[in-house]
């Protein structure tokens, strides 16, 4: 049956293409020279290198188990339009069941297909000085693997549009797809480095140090996702340390973790010395700074 423009324009941009495509090599004898898919070699070893520094087991612990989040809300600052904007942030950790076939939390829980997950969300609402910002970020991690993301969303959402990414471990990079109001950007994919720590999960990962020791390493960073623009990821070669938090810093005994992005950019991370580990209060080099109100356990969907 022959392949009509009305039933091309029906199909997702990726199969209308191959199907175009198909058609006219059945009409062409002449070998057609495979294009370079630009991937990104993914170095597993970079990763490997600083498995030591951290718990694998952090996230085994049964409290996860009880059918609760951790619901953690903070006095929060970040600069919009070139002013410091004050609102609330929320930082959500539970352990949820994915299924293999649509890679998201299963609502049917005697599949074959199903394997625990950590997932954090980020939630705020920022008022500008002309209308309110809003940003959802959904981070996964496989519960024994608190280090490598698994699966990352990210979503903007103000009065000039919305904007939406999401990175996959596809088992040799990261796959971003997108879909961007901005000109230049609009909806794409590309590949980026797997062999990375990502900003917007150090309040996470950092969680699963093993703290006691002081570790200190060297470590690829890229930068934060969570904005309403889609650019070139920018890879920082940052070194990170930790101390014990001075006494009169908290109330509560505290580790702080520095992670040096270059020279002049510097983010600050203070956790709680006592399981879980909760993040207190984070300093950025640009300004996205969270101080500890409250922490909850609640299941807070609906039955």
């Amino acid at each position: 049956m022959p392949t009509s423009a009305f039933s091309i324009r029906r199909l997702p941009l990726r199969f209308a293409f191959l199907l175009l495509l198909g058609a006219g090599l059945a009409g062409c004898q002449a070998p057609v020279k495979e294009q370079p898919k630009g991937r990104v070699p993914a170095s597993a070893q970079a990763l490997q290198a600083v498995l030591p520094f951290f718990d694998q087991n952090w996230a085994m612990n049964k409290l996860w188990e009880d059918g609760q989040a951790e619901v953690a809300t903070y006095a929060a600052e970040r600069v919009i339009y070139k002013k410091k904007r004050a609102f609330e942030y929320t930082l959500i950790t539970v352990k949820e069941e994915f299924n293999q076939e649509f890679n998201v939390k299963t609502d049917d829980y005697e599949r074959p297909d199903l394997f625990p997950v950590m997932k954090i969300n980020q939630f705020c609402q920022i008022r500008a000085d002309e209308y309110p910002y809003h940003y959802l970020t959904s981070l996964f991690f496989r519960r024994d693997q608190p280090v490598a993301l698994y699966k990352m969303t990210t979503s903007s959402q103000e009065w000039c549009g919305n904007t939406f990414k999401a990175i996959v471990d596809d088992g040799v990079n990261f796959e971003e797809t997108f879909d961007s109001y901005w000109d230049k950007q609009g909806v794409g994919s590309r590949d980026l480095r797997r062999d990375v720590f990502l900003e917007d999960a150090l309040p996470y990962t950092l969680r699963s140090l093993k703290f006691e020791s002081l570790p200190a390493f060297d470590l690829t960073v890229m930068d934060l996702q969570q904005t309403n623009k889609v650019t070139p990821p920018v890879y920082y070669q940052a070194h990170l340390s930790t101390a014990a938090a001075p006494a009169d810093e908290l109330t509560e005994a505290a580790w702080r973790v520095s992670i040096q992005l270059a020279p002049d950019k510097q983010n600050t991370y203070v956790f709680a010395k006592a399981y879980p580990n909760v993040l207190l209060r984070q300093t950025t080099w640009d300004g996205r700074n969270l101080q500890l109100k409250s922490t909850r356990r609640f299941a807070y969907w609906p039955k």
